[in-house]
């Protein structure tokens, strides 16, 4: 298949040896002032795959993100972060890299170029036609992903992808495609920089705007956070004080009492 990997042609910047701290870091920032810019075109792509993720969780399915190296990675800490910010079970958001949980820090030789593995791994969370599956890739060829994804379209489990190269393998194997085309990078082919940005910029998207429709935020306060340490509980403190207008001390007793923000709003003087 012929198309062009803009995410590996030649970075617009040369000779980086020879430039200033200051000059490189002037440059790396310019091009990541085009990220959002690229994103903002992807937004009804989006908001496509949000409205499928968001029937399928709320009819008991479970969201997953499937990734390699960098993208893999990148799945894995928006999924871990679900938890605690928004209170759901561990389970709901789950993120698989290729190569297994050793491949977070290091990364496992061709682990990537498995066409089997993915599915593989995803028939060990029992995979089902009530979930989604989201491959991400910034190439757009990862086998791991793209064979993953094939195997959820034959078994009629919805697909979605995250890519940063227009007409790849992988927007044409998921069903609900986001490419968010953000050019060379300012070092050529390392794609951990502004496509990895924009891939985080999506996830964020993808995750926040599903627990808000799921009713996980109440105002604009996350009010299910898992109160897991020292800040978090002054966090919820603040919450509980500011939107029944009472003292610390009160807050604090609520809040020790009840367990969650939501809980301890909504039991109020009852």
């Amino acid at each position: 298949m012929n198309f062009t990997k803009t995410t590996e042609q030649a970075s617009k910047y040369n000779h980086l040896e020879k430039m200033s701290i200051n000059e490189l870091l002037i440059n790396i920032n310019n091009e990541d002032k085009t990220v959002p810019i690229a994103v903002e075109k992807s937004i009804p792509q989006v908001e496509i795959l949000v409205t499928q993720v968001v029937n399928k969780l709320k009819n008991g399915g479970r969201l997953f993100y499937m990734g390699a190296g960098t993208s893999g990675r990148l799945g894995i800490v928006d999924a871990s972060e679900c938890p605690p910010t928004f209170g759901v079970t561990h389970d709901l958001v789950i993120g698989l890299i290729a190569g297994g949980d050793p491949a977070i820090r290091k990364a496992v030789e061709f682990a990537e170029d498995n066409t089997e593995q993915g599915w593989k791994d995803l028939q060990e969370y029992r995979i089902s036609e009530k979930d989604v599956v989201i491959g991400i890739a910034a190439s757009g060829t990862t086998p791991y992903v793209i064979g993953a994804l094939q195997k959820c379209n034959d078994n009629n489990i919805i697909t979605g992808c995250i890519a940063c190269n227009a007409g790849s393998p992988l927007a044409k194997t998921a069903q609900f495609p986001i490419v968010v085309t953000v050019g060379p990078e300012f070092v050529t082919g390392s794609s951990r920089m502004k496509a990895g940005t924009a891939q985080k910029l999506v996830l964020n998207m993808i995750s926040t705007a599903t627990m808000i429709q799921l009713g996980r935020v109440k105002g604009n306060k996350m009010v299910d956070m898992q109160l897991s340490n020292n800040k978090l509980v002054d966090r919820g403190t603040r919450m509980i004080m500011e939107e029944l207008n009472i003292n610390r001390e009160q807050a604090v007793e609520l809040l020790e009492k009840h367990g969650s923000v939501r809980n301890a709003i909504n039991n109020y003087g009852a």
